[in-house]
């Protein structure tokens, strides 16, 4: 089990979160399952910031299964009562096993008709099923790695296999900058990642490297309050602090230095 905030602005009001490897039968269609749960006193709630993963993802949650299309900037989700969600963030491959044009699910969530799935997840989860939660958690993501490779088969093109390769790199390798630089890289035309990266992931790969970046800005800054915003922008490839303010305020609505005392203050 690995325990991971990246994309998490305020883990101090996260509630309990496990991110658990997907296995060898998808490890080509999911980077990882996640799984929230919580039990908030009544007339309270917990709002769940994130500067999502460049990504879709496909969530069982207690009323249903949704396709959650590729986020352009932060979200929030709050919390309320008592709860779980499984949820699985696809790799590319994955993503036209369930819609054909990602891109026109931006910021949206659209309901997946899969009783199967939600069945199985949802008995698995059930605490009258199993009192010890790590043993509940693993039924659920066994469950739905089982649903998820009879759907999608054995193989994958060659199409989609570049388009995994294109995210890894994109959303990974910090000396990545530019487009042409990942071109050079994957030994294809910046052309041809643009055209992969609208059929599979719905973002272009521009954004792709900003999230990247917003996401590695935003952990250093929580991580070591002593650190130099200029410094960490010049680090991760902005012409100056300016340039990262600018991108946190038109994506994530505030300063980093404003994110920052939010933080110290205990989010």
């Amino acid at each position: 089990m690995e325990h991971s905030y990246k994309g998490i602005l305020y883990p101090a009001r996260l509630p309990t979160f496990h991110r658990l490897p997907a296995a060898a039968p998808v490890a080509h269609l999911v980077q990882w399952f996640w799984i929230p749960e919580w039990d908030i006193e009544p007339g309270r709630a917990s709002r769940q910031h994130v500067i999502a993963y460049p990504g879709c993802n496909l969530v069982v949650e207690t009323d249903g299964v949704v396709f959650a299309g590729p986020a352009t900037r932060a979200g929030y989700r709050d919390l309320k009562g008592r709860g779980w969600a499984v949820g699985a963030l696809l790799r590319p491959a994955a993503v036209p096993l369930f819609t054909e044009n990602p891109e026109s699910l931006q910021d949206i969530e659209s309901v997946v008709h899969a009783p199967g799935l939600h069945a199985a997840v949802a008995d698995a989860m059930s605490p009258g099923r199993e009192h010890d939660g790590g043993i509940r958690r693993g039924r659920a993501v066994s469950a739905f790695t089982g649903w998820l490779a009879a759907l999608a088969g054995p193989s994958l093109s060659e199409e989609a296999l570049l388009a995994n390769r294109m995210m890894d790199l994109l959303t990974m390798d910090a000396t990545i900058l530019r487009l042409e630089d990942a071109a050079s890289v994957l030994a294809a035309s910046p052309r041809t990642l643009q055209r992969v990266a609208r059929k599979y992931v719905g973002l272009s790969p521009a954004a792709l490297i900003r999230r990247r970046r917003l996401q590695d800005a935003a952990e250093r800054a929580r991580l070591d309050p002593s650190a130099d915003l200029a410094a960490i922008a010049v680090e991760l490839g902005y012409a100056d602090h300016s340039h990262l303010t600018n991108d946190f305020r038109k994506y994530l609505g505030f300063t980093p230095s404003t994110y920052r005392r939010v933080v110290g203050e205990g989010g």
